[in-house]
């Protein structure tokens, strides 16, 4: 480059530059303006001002001569700047000024950033950032030159931000760190960096040191300006403060582009005019589209189809979920989509919030400051997708459904009609050859006529004449008009998808057929081989002939390798054609094959995965197909996750046949899955149907089973008194059918709910209970869980030399069995009594053991409760900063367990932590957002904490309202049987 303005003056390509003062002026107001003209009075201005010489414009000839020599001396061409009866202008070829390279470098840079070139996009930002040799102009102070230097430097600030966006989302924060730091100390006002220095903090673990760049720009912002931080560095603050950020991930936006379209249609014919629409539109700022149609229309083609033509636009991530609206299953409920859509964000399972505005306030948070296009198939109405909409302008949402969304406020509507002639006759050529298409043109339009213009009919035959080379369009023409027609409600006029559907149906074998027909029965959205073995009662190697057949036939489609689905209205005809063709005992027969085999493999893969106490409840008769079952359930966990939909579904369905003890059986083996993986709407739909199953059965230990599992997810969800009056209604039904065995676990799980529900006596009522019925056992695992709840429940009542009897016993029979679950609860409590008996040498060791135990066995809970502890202890010695570290990795820990109330806990004790720091106003910020999550939950000590807390970050500034706060406090400590209300009792003494 031959001229540099991006630091101080630079010429000739090295750094050579001018000297003298004026000559400096002048070169830099020229090249601010290259290519351009610049008058003498703008020049004689920046050299002079206001008091121009009388003798300015000869100066201002000898400044420009100099110039010229200077140029030639460098080997710079004389003609460089050229006069003008108007003023001068410099030439520069391109790649001359570094300006200029740096704003092409920028935009190349954009333009990848939008098409989801993530690495490429932050090559040409660094490239470009590397330009900069310092300040622009620099030296210069003509105050002209000043203000558009001023220009450039922010707009170096700009793609600097720009830059450090790209490079969070690739994961590279802890690089970062040092960079943002000086560049916020160098621009203290500037929000966007101050922001990005929080995030790139919190990424890497230093929460507070992210909340304190807060704090300082607070201050700041006070001092300076006298108004508060905007809004998104509000919000970024109370999201870090939250611990939402490190419940997502610490990097949760530092991710790769994703991508769950599926694909588009290759022979996708017609309908240009309404692309071309709806990307106008999308293009003017649209950003939601609703597109409704007949079934078999293409709906969901053109908004695949839109969703890719645009995606350059939305290059963050393009998502899609099929909401189910007009099948044969239920409607996905929105808080079923909502986590469907999170988990393609790349969200886990098990951090997807149980409750459904915690869920969606996620969802919104994951799209905040992503460019993302959302394909919401299949409505069933407004209400489904109406809280799936995210906000503001960076998100595009494209709805479909068989209905007019009339109750949909945003959004543009656009009615899709079947194809008109010319386009259907075009598509049915894509499909089965333009020339036979062309050749035949008003057969070709009589097909299209009988197809009633529907792309997927046409599609059908389409296929039907592409694999019949020695057919005429004529000879299809002819089988449609006399084909019979299952499907008469999909009739308009003369015209039928199904005659469609039969042509491709008759084309395939006799076996192939039958597996076709069968798989109506199914009601999942996807199948493998092992679907149809199941249904047909086929070898694998059969099914797989089968499924090949029907694919290469278009009636099933392959939509990964070895995954198979059917459209829905294929789905509808299969289901007609098998009450036709297959006698009632034999589907039957055929749904008893699939719900036995899903229930046996769930079993199968469920006992590896629950406690040896729990697999006896998976007592079941042999499998009818034992070799499929052990092959599939060699996949483990997996296939679970991969087929929870369609387990859902066959709960549904075997109530709805008749096989009532599979129904709910099925409910219970799969529970492990929903549970732990934190499906909590699956596992409560799964539970209500099959307690409705156990009930019309008669089978009253069946309807405990059902209950207790219930009454999991109440506990989960912090639903503590819908947990009690569930358990309480199990315990009575094991008492009368004199269960002791399952009693007691009954008694120790209604314990506990009695405890998180703030009825401390209740608790030990039924931990006592459960412990007496334990000892009869005999069994020391027993007896050991036994007295874990005894111990949490003592502990919490601050009656620890009990509890440390308690818990040295229970350590000893788990050592006894080698149970490292029991042990590592038994150790971890020793710790907990240890400390709050004040002897902290002993417990930190003790605690550290007991995490480490956890971490073995993975109980994620039990970790976060012991890293409270711990960060509980360094708080107390007086190092609150460590403590909020340990407070912020529990937080995370019992995010992952999904239990809310745990999660209110580590915020309280996050928030004492973040006042010992000093900073008054975030930690009374968080103990208000745990006080409204703890009362809407009910979690009355966790209130009572809350209260606390912001007593103790106001009595310097608003006594009275200290005290009104302590005062409730000590109510709720009271109410629960706390011994924290010693320490309120002091801190209201203390207020006066």
């Amino acid at each position: 480059m031959r001229f540099g303005i991006l630091g101080p003056l630079r010429v000739g390509g090295g750094e050579a530059t001018v000297t003298a003062g004026r000559d400096r002026t002048v070169l830099a107001v020229l090249l601010l303006r290259p290519g351009r003209v610049v008058p003498v009075d703008d020049l004689v201005d920046a050299v002079w001002g206001e008091r121009p010489p009388a003798t300015a414009r000869t100066q201002l000839q000898s400044c420009v001569s100099r110039l010229r020599q200077r140029f030639v001396r460098l080997g710079l061409p004389a003609g460089t700047i050229v006069t003008d009866p108007a003023g001068y202008t410099i030439r520069v070829e391109a790649g001359d000024l570094d300006a200029e390279v740096f704003a092409s470098t920028v935009e190349t840079a954009r333009r990848n950033a939008a098409a989801g070139r993530l690495t490429e996009a932050r090559q040409h930002y660094r490239a470009a950032l590397a330009l900069w040799r310092g300040p622009a102009l620099a030296g210069i102070p003509a105050r002209s030159v000043r203000q558009r230097a001023r220009a450039l430097d922010e707009q170096r600030l700009a793609v600097l931000e720009d830059c450090v966006d790209i490079e969070l989302r690739l994961r590279m924060a802890a690089d970062l760190i040092d960079e943002l730091t000086e560049a916020v100390e160098r621009n203290p006002l500037r929000e966007r960096l101050r922001g990005q220095s929080m995030l790139a903090l919190a990424a890497v673990g230093r929460h507070a040191d992210a909340l304190a760049v807060y704090r300082e720009g607070r201050q700041m912002y006070a001092e300076e300006l006298g108004i508060e931080p905007g809004a998104a560095l509000q919000a970024l603050h109370q999201r870090i403060l939250a611990g939402d950020l490190a419940l997502s991930g610490p990097e949760s936006h530092a991710t790769t582009p994703v991508r769950a379209l599926p694909r588009t249609i290759s022979d996708f014919t017609g309908r240009q005019q309404t692309v071309a629409r709806l990307v106008r539109e999308i293009e003017e700022g649209s950003r939601v589209q609703l597109i409704d149609g007949m079934a078999g229309s293409g709906k969901s083609a053109l908004a695949v189809q839109v969703a890719t033509a645009v995606a350059g636009r939305f290059p963050d991530a393009q998502l899609f979920v099929d909401l189910y609206g007009h099948s044969e299953r239920s409607p996905l409920s929105t808080a079923s989509a909502a986590a469907t859509l999170l988990r393609q964000l790349g969200v886990p399972a098990e951090r997807v919030p149980a409750d459904l505005a915690d869920r969606l306030a996620m969802w919104r948070s994951e799209l905040a400051g992503r460019r993302a296009v959302v394909v919401l198939d299949n409505a069933a109405d407004a209400g489904q997708v109406a809280p799936l909409l995210p906000n503001g302008p960076d998100c595009l949402v494209l709805i479909t459904s068989r209905r007019r969304l009339v109750g949909l406020d945003a959004g543009r509507p656009s009615s899709l009609p079947v194809l008109d002639s010319d386009e259907a006759v075009e598509l049915l050529a894509r499909v089965a050859g333009v020339e036979r298409v062309t050749a035949e043109p008003e057969a070709a339009a009589e097909v299209a006529r009988r197809c009633g213009h529907l792309p997927l009919a046409l599609r059908l035959a389409g296929a039907r004449l592409a694999h019949r080379p020695r057919w005429r369009v004529a000879d299809l023409a002819q089988r449609l008009a006399g084909a019979s027609d299952p499907l008469a409600e999909l009739v308009a006029g003369e015209r039928s998808v199904a005659r469609a559907f039969a042509l491709s149906y008759e084309q395939v074998s006799p076996g192939a057929q039958r597996v076709f027909r069968l798989l109506g029965l199914h009601p999942g959205h996807r199948i493998d081989n092992r679907v149809p073995a199941a249904l047909a009662d086929l070898p694998l190697p059969e099914a797989q002939d089968a499924l090949d057949e029907l694919v290469d036939a278009h009636l099933v489609e392959e939509v990964d390798p070895g995954r198979y689905r059917l459209h829905d209205l294929i789905r509808e005809y299969a289901r007609t054609l098998g009450a036709g063709r297959e006698t009632a005992s034999e589907r039957r027969a055929a749904l008893g094959r699939l719900v036995d085999f899903h229930l046996q493999v769930t079993a199968s893969i469920g006992r590896s995965l629950e406690t040896g106490s729990e697999q006896s409840l998976f007592d079941l008769p042999a499998p009818v197909l034992p070799d499929l079952v052990a092959a599939t359930a060699a996949l483990g966990r997996p296939w679970l996750d991969e087929n929870r939909s369609t387990l859902t579904a066959l709960v549904r369905l075997a109530e709805n046949e008749g096989f009532l003890r599979q129904s709910w059986l099925l409910a219970r083996v799969g529970w492990v899955s929903n549970f732990y993986g934190g499906h909590l709407d699956d596992l409560i739909e799964t539970h209500q149907i099959g307690l409705r199953a156990a009930e019309r059965l008669g089978d009253e230990e069946a309807v405990a089973t059902m209950l207790n599992y219930l009454a999991s997810a109440d506990y989960r969800r912090a639903r503590f008194a819908e947990a009690i009056g569930r358990l309480e209604a199990v315990a009575g039904l094991y008492r009368r059918l004199g269960r002791s065995d399952k009693l007691r676990k009954v008694l120790g799980n209604l314990g506990t709910a009695y405890a998180l529900d703030g009825r401390a006596g209740q608790a030990s009522e039924m931990f006592e209970s459960a412990l007496a019925l334990a000892r009869r056992t005999g069994d020391p695992l027993t007896l050991a869980n036994a007295l874990n709840n005894v111990a949490f429940a003592l502990i919490s009542r601050g009656r620890y030399d009990e509890a440390l009897r308690m818990c040295r016993y229970q350590a000893a029979l788990a050592r006894q069995v080698g149970d490292l679950r029991q042990l590592g609860n038994a150790i971890g409590h020793l710790g907990m009594v240890r400390h709050r008996r004040g002897e902290h040498r002993p417990a930190r060791r003790l605690l550290h053991a007991g995490l480490g135990l956890k971490r073995r066995v993975g109980n994620r809970y039990g970790e976060g409760e012991l890293l409270n502890e711990l960060g509980m202890m360094e708080r107390e010695e007086g190092r609150p900063e460590a403590a909020g570290a340990l407070h912020w990795e529990a937080l995370v820990a019992m995010t992952d367990a999904g239990d809310l109330v745990g999660q209110c806990a580590s915020r309280n004790m996050l928030a004492r932590a973040i006042l010992d720091q000093g900073d008054v106003a975030s930690a009374l910020d968080l103990h208000r957002r745990v006080l409204g999550d703890a009362t809407r939950l009910g979690a009355r000590y966790e209130q009572a904490r809350a209260l606390d807390g912001m007593a103790r970050c106001l009595p310097h500034t608003d006594g009275d309202q200290a005290r009104r706060y302590a005062a409730r406090a000590l109510a709720l400590f009271r109410q629960v049987g706390s011994p924290d209300q010693r320490d309120t009792e002091k801190l209201l003494a203390e207020l006066g």
